[in-house]
């Protein structure tokens, strides 16, 4: 469970320095390739298909690794 929490609390540090110094604009993470945007009169349509999946693999090997 402490690995858990240390693990947890770096990405949460790496996730406020990345949003303090404004640096979210050199991760591509919701424009990638693949993620449907759709864009019509008043109406747009946003789904990150490949950004889910990314973060989905990236999960599951977190996960693995950590048991």
């Amino acid at each position: 469970m402490a690995k858990l929490f240390l693990i947890l609390g770096l990405v949460f540090l790496f996730l406020s320095a990345v949003l303090y110094l404004d640096l979210y604009r050199f991760f591509p993470l919701g424009r990638l390739p693949g993620d449907i945007i759709i864009r019509k009169e008043g109406v747009s349509f946003y789904f990150p298909l490949t950004s889910c999946f990314v973060v989905s693999v990236i999960f599951y090997f977190v996960s693995k690794y950590l048991n």
